[in-house]
């Protein structure tokens, strides 16, 4: 809050003025809890995890022995994804909350031959491809079902939409930006339609470009580039337009970045110990997560305000190593905050989600209103909590007997009073930590 906001109230016999000042409050670094997302065959000697969608199905790929795709949730665990016949090394690039898989089908490890495919239930099909095109990858999906990704190889690779399932059609993203920049590889798409990717500069080889697509309009833009740099690569956009990706000097080392329409595009600061690095996931909130460089692979969360290396969010002596080698990442961050990523577990190449620990505190002074199914509050102690215990005056307890902390998980003293009053205006605008 800004400034310094007063009122003064006068009942039953009681006048109060509260004066709430300008403060901040540190934020504690948040807690995670850290899983392996499984693997489909003893013989497969390494697991992905490559995205997760807004509420949480994750996604990646086995190598080894199955070679095949996989998605993943809390409810479920790991579902192994069926390869295509011709094509049997696959990879699950993305998926929407509806369990709609797309991805890519090889004919090599290597990505040699590629289709794009979907898998609806569990069954795998192509996706069908632009007229003339032989081969393509599938790299996101929206809740429409509305896939992007890319045709073609090389310097003749271009962005292309997949609308609808199997049965549905493909067309090349060909619309131009004012500098004659298009498109090139299309990694995400958001529910309204707006998809992001990399495109090519006709007056510079070199240089990469940041696109954003709007669907709607058929306009291609440019998110710009950080200072020092001239150009980007966007590999993600949430429901809310919040894109990353990563800001460079034409092909040098990158800086991750955080772009929004309105207030373009911000550095997102570097853990400890790296030197360069790319944001590869956002969630609605601006939460980022990405993959730094140094001497090894760091994956990062960046909650808006300050950036963490995800080993130092997980509990100590979990297995995991997120910090020393050079195989981990973070890839994609869910709504609720779960973020999928790779790493070495026991020494093995394994996926991992990472869940966020309820941390929050008991909020005792958020007593109103009453919600009508026993719960009482809305997130914040404020003016209805006030003008709650001011009208409970004198009751005996009731939801607003917050003080004093018992120190065993409940609070009061069995009668509303003004320790219970000056609780809730020690505390107003906040839950007490």
């Amino acid at each position: 809050m800004n400034g310094t906001w007063k009122k003064s109230i006068t009942t039953c016999g009681i006048i109060v003025s509260v004066a709430i000042g300008a403060m901040a409050f540190a934020g504690a670094p948040p807690e995670y809890t850290i899983v392996d997302l499984g693997i489909i065959d003893p013989g497969d000697v390494g697991v992905q995890g490559l995205r997760v969608s807004e509420g949480g199905v994750a996604v990646g790929r086995t190598f080894g022995f199955s070679n095949q795709a996989f998605s993943w949730t809390q409810g479920g665990g790991l579902l192994p994804l069926p390869n295509l016949a011709p094509r049997p090394f696959a990879a699950a690039n993305g998926a929407n909350d509806n369990n709609i898989v797309v991805g890519t089908a090889a004919a090599t490890f290597f990505g040699t031959n590629p289709l794009p495919v979907i898998w609806t239930n569990g069954v795998v099909a192509p996706l069908p491809l632009p007229v003339g095109e032989t081969i393509g990858r599938a790299n996101d999906v929206n809740a429409s079902v509305t896939a992007v990704g890319s045709v073609d190889g090389g310097i003749a690779e271009q962005a292309v939409m997949y609308t609808g399932n199997a049965g549905g059609s493909a067309a090349v993203i060909d619309a131009v930006a004012i500098d004659g920049s298009t498109m090139k590889t299309a990694f995400s798409i958001n529910d309204d339609g707006i998809v992001v990717g990399i495109g090519t500069d006709p007056n510079n080889a070199a240089r990469n470009v940041g696109c954003v697509y709007n669907s709607n309009t058929d306009r291609l833009t440019e998110v710009g580039a950080l200072p020092g740099a001239n150009g980007a690569l966007c590999f993600h956009i949430s429901n809310a337009g919040h894109v990353v990706g990563g800001s460079m000097q034409n092909q040098g080392a990158s800086q991750p970045f955080i772009w929004t329409e309105t207030d373009g595009m911000t550095q997102i600061p570097l853990p400890p110990a790296t030197s360069q690095g790319s944001a590869r996931g956002v969630n609605s909130d601006g939460w980022a997560v990405g993959t730094a460089g140094g001497a090894f692979a760091v994956p990062f969360l960046y909650d808006g305000t300050t950036t963490y290396a995800v080993q130092a969010l997980i509990p100590v002596g979990s297995g995991w190593d997120l910090s020393m080698n050079t195989s981990s990442s973070a890839l994609g961050i869910s709504e609720d905050g779960i973020i999928v990523g790779t790493g070495i577990f026991n020494g093995e190449t394994r996926a991992y989600a990472a869940i966020p620990v309820d941390t929050a505190p008991p909020c005792p002074t958020d007593c109103a209103p009453d919600n009508g199914d026993g719960t009482f509050g809305n997130g914040e102690t404020n003016i209805d909590d006030l003008l709650a215990v001011i009208n409970s005056f004198g009751d005996p307890g009731g939801p607003c007997d917050s003080a004093p902390d018992n120190g065993d998980g409940t609070f009061g003293n069995n009668t509303v009073n003004i320790d219970d009053l000056l609780n809730v205006i020690n505390n107003f605008g906040q839950c007490p930590a």
